[in-house]
């Protein structure tokens, strides 16, 4: 059963979210009401998933999703918030976070999107996903060449391209007509080599890079 830790200051959305969450069948550990104690509770209880809001009184929640992530936690972050600005959305996917829906979402969406980021997946909702796009096409990258991209094969660049338009496995999978397990291992490979924790880093890093075009259209994403 997948293992949830909620971190939001108001009591009505925690509520709710528990709700949600325990009637779909996945277990709530826990409730925070700031970053620093979801913290504290992370390491305590090693959720699977953190449910983690942006805008919380002291520790907020970009910082405490930075302080899991240190910590080499396996605990994942699923950014939930009412806000999707810029800030937020870069900030949040440089800390670590593996997936950042907005509150308006569907309750089975919802409920996938837990499960998709407990799995080691990414998931980004599809308004995010296009703000990568326009935040790079508007204000192209000039970081200096990143040496780990030469360790990749042609077939690993061309699965980190694949992920940073947003597809998941499956869509890869289909998309070079090669096996999931195929992908699978392909996946896990490039992320060893760039140092990456998971997909929603190696989105960043297509970005910041330049190995996603500006003009290549964003996939509308499922994991």
């Amino acid at each position: 059963m997948t293992r949830v830790l909620i971190a939001d200051d108001q009591d009505l959305v925690r509520s709710g979210l528990r709700f949600v969450l325990e009637v779909a069948g996945l277990e709530v550990v826990g409730e925070a009401v700031d970053g620093a104690e979801a913290f504290a509770q992370a390491e305590r209880l090693r959720p699977d998933v953190v449910l983690m809001d942006v805008r919380m009184p002291g520790t907020d929640g970009i910082a405490a999703t930075r302080r899991i992530v240190d910590a080499g936690l396996d605990t994942r972050v699923l950014i939930l918030t009412t806000f999707d600005l810029d800030e937020h959305v870069f900030a949040a996917l440089r800390a670590g976070a593996s997936g950042f829906l907005l509150k308006d979402v569907g309750r089975q969406q919802l409920v996938e999107a837990v499960r998709v980021v407990a799995a080691g997946d990414a998931l980004f909702a599809p308004t995010v996903l296009r703000r990568l796009v326009s935040h790079y096409v508007n204000r192209p990258p000039s970081p200096p060449p990143f040496a780990g991209l030469a360790d990749l094969t042609p077939r690993e660049r061309e699965i980190l391209q694949l992920i940073g338009r947003g597809l998941s496995n499956t869509d890869i999978a289909a998309e070079l007509v090669i096996s999931m397990a195929t992908v699978k291992t392909h996946v896990r490979h490039l992320l060893q080599k760039l140092a990456l924790r998971d997909r929603a880093q190696a989105v960043v890093l297509a970005y910041e890079t330049g190995l996603v075009s500006p003009g290549s259209a964003p996939f509308h994403p499922t994991a």
